[in-house]
């Protein structure tokens, strides 16, 4: 399969066996739901009834009082008591093997290949960092909502970019599922097309 770069309308050949496969959808998800588990800081910390200060002492006698029973000042019943249930930092890191995660990123690469939402450039280049000339660049293209990936960030491409919430620049070596399919297109050179072709094998 042939795909035309929109600055030069050269065909570049795709890799059958890492961007021609078939969409695993169940891989995907399972990828997306371990990604965004790592982005969760599970840092929530709650003090139970033996870790609230406070007097261990029964407040009144058992009986004879006419007030309900007590046994300590730290019930989680009482105002200032600990919580019943305390949440403690926790990790919410899912295992995913190197293979599995490959896997996934060729199946959506192989998605937008098929939807032709994959963009391809022999140079994609902003000269000043003025965002205007990156926006009027995109709607010349008829481009809107767009995830531009380079092999490195270009500062100027960054400044450029970082006001523009549909649009977001990663390095090739940040790229991740959830930002490919979180836009209605991905923009690349071919010498980043490469790199990931490369790296997905």
């Amino acid at each position: 399969m042939d795909v035309i770069l929109r600055d030069t309308k050269e065909k570049i050949l795709i890799n059958n066996k890492n961007f021609l496969k078939n969409f695993n959808e169940s891989l995907v998800h399972q990828i997306i739901v371990a990604y965004l588990s790592r982005q969760r800081q599970g840092s929530k910390a709650q003090k139970n009834k033996s870790e609230v200060s406070g007097s261990g002492k029964k407040p009144w006698r058992q009986k004879g009082t006419g007030r309900a029973r007590a046994g300590s000042l730290r019930s989680p019943l009482w105002r200032s008591g600990g919580v019943t249930f305390a949440a403690k930092p926790r990790k919410f890191i899912k295992k995913i093997n190197k293979k599995m995660y490959k896997r996934a990123l060729q199946s959506i690469f192989s998605e937008l290949i098929r939807q032709k939402r994959l963009i391809l450039f022999q140079n994609f280049v902003i000269e000043k960092p003025k965002t205007q000339i990156l926006v009027s660049k995109l709607k010349k293209l008829n481009i809107k909502n767009v995830l531009i990936i380079t092999l490195s960030i270009d500062n100027n491409l960054y400044l450029a970019a970082r006001n523009l919430y549909q649009v977001k620049i990663l390095s090739v070596s940040k790229v991740d599922p959830v930002s490919l399919i979180s836009f209605k297109n991905v923009l690349m050179t071919v010498n980043v097309y490469k790199n990931l072709e490369e790296s997905l094998i």
